[in-house]
């Protein structure tokens, strides 16, 4: 009876011989990919069902389904299902204890997708300075759950994924791991490349924003049009807003309708100009009109988590709340060799694992004394915004990846309610290499 109760949560089967299910609602290859980026500008990486971004997959929220994916590279492989509520066995990590894929191998998974939202699927290997492997390659994809009942209060959407290409390491004989790239993008495509966005005069546009980078954050703006954010990471927001501008860490996702009233010719792209001119941009076209693109240049970078919380969200704090606190610190380990992340003074795998009890209420408290910033990622949980730096107690805004800033505390509160290993991480693709992980157990 257990392990049907296991098997009806979500499981996972594995196979290092090649060959096909058929019983699969959806399959996913893991293979090699010759991307062009521009016009006879082509980026050799790996991708799934060789397209970047990978297939969108449209689930129904409590509707099992089964995903067949075969590997076809040289190297182990695992995915990653970003934002769900699944066994630490069909996760997709293998540090809570999921299998890889082997070469030429296969894995199928099923699974009942929850929570509702717009989540996201993607390679949860390591890379070190490979620029082939992990979230440098183009192992990603949109994953939507659908609620039971939609209301779809919008004309047309789009699905929008901002990723960066081709880095190098700088400064390695001091210890720095941070990538920079040559390359920007928007669904795999430099900005005048590939096809524009296409809309009416009038109508309602759900645009779902996803930054897959592997490390650098983004901010993005559609020239003579506003975002009406409704959800951040899939989660709706106490408060939705109106603004010009959206900044996504890597992993974050936003979803934000946009009024179709200003007719033209225009660019959605990053803010900042040199990376804008790296490729990451995409023209919005409106029917009828063919004219140059425009691009309406911000003065400043703006954005806030606190604009989406509504005042009356602040509460009391839950004195039955068990504090964790994590204090984040590099340590320099010698020149020519790359720094090592650490979580209260240990660095991954030899790192505390903190014990949970199943239906017990937790605050984490990232205290980041590093100079960088870290959009830090809980599996398999949500977690609720509580404080930014010395500011007040919020409530509910819902996220599963929430970006630290350089310098500063800032605390998350989840119940622990789903049992089984439970990883956290940075989702900066070096930091993690680097030993910023941890990974709760449940008693």
């Amino acid at each position: 009876m257990l392990k049907l109760t296991a098997l009806a949560a979500g499981s996972v089967a594995t196979s290092g011989v090649a060959g096909a299910w058929t019983d699969a609602n959806y399959s996913l290859e893991i293979a090699p990919y010759s991307l062009e980026v521009a016009p006879r500008r082509f980026i050799k990486t790996v991708a799934y069902n060789r397209q970047v971004p990978g297939p969108l997959l449209r689930l129904k929220e409590n509707l099992p389904i089964t995903i067949d994916i075969a590997n076809n590279t040289r190297n182990n492989e695992i995915v990653h299902w970003h934002g769900l509520f699944l066994p630490s066995e069909i996760d997709g990590s293998m540090e809570e204890g999921t299998p890889h894929i082997p070469p030429s191998g296969h894995a199928k998974y099923t699974f009942t997708p929850q929570p509702a939202g717009f989540r996201w699927f993607h390679t949860h290997t390591m890379a070190d300075k490979d620029m082939s492997k992990g979230l440098y390659s183009g192992q990603y994809g949109f994953l939507l759950v659908e609620p039971k009942d939609d209301p779809a209060r919008y004309d047309r959407e789009f699905f929008l994924e901002l990723h960066d290409w081709n880095g190098q390491f700088l400064g390695v004989d001091d210890g720095a791991m941070d990538p920079v790239y040559d390359t920007s993008t928007i669904n795999g495509k430099a900005l005048g490349f590939g096809d524009p966005l296409r809309v009416k005069a009038g109508e309602r546009v759900m645009m779902h924003l996803l930054n897959s980078s592997a490390t650098d954050l983004h901010w993005v703006a559609l020239a003579g049009h506003n975002f009406h954010v409704v959800a951040l990471d899939g989660n709706p927001v106490p408060q939705q807003r109106t603004i010009s501008m959206l900044r996504l860490a890597p992993a974050e996702r936003v979803c934000a309708i946009v009024e179709m009233n200003n007719p033209g010719v225009w660019v959605l792209g990053e803010v900042r100009k040199h990376i804008q001119a790296a490729g990451m941009g995409i023209v919005v076209e409106y029917e009828g009109r063919h004219d140059k693109p425009q691009w309406r240049q911000p003065q400043r970078l703006d954005w806030n988590y606190m604009q989406f919380v509504s005042p009356e969200s602040a509460s009391t704090r839950d004195i039955s709340v068990i504090e964790i606190p994590l204090r984040i610190e590099a340590k320099f380990m010698g020149h020519g060799a790359p720094d090592r992340w650490m979580i209260n003074g240990r660095s991954f795998p030899d790192v505390e694992s903190p014990l949970l009890k199943l239906g017990q209420r937790y605050r984490l408290i990232f205290d980041n004394r590093s100079q960088d910033d870290h959009p830090i990622h809980l599996h398999r949980h949500s977690f609720e915004l509580r404080r930014i730096a010395d500011g007040p107690e919020l409530q509910g805004l819902v996220k599963d990846t929430v970006l630290v800033d350089s310098g500063k505390k800032t605390e998350v509160e989840f119940t622990a309610n789903h049992s089984g290993p439970t990883l956290l991480h940075c989702h900066q693709q070096s930091h993690m290499d680097m030993g910023f992980m941890m990974v709760f157990k449940y008693a």
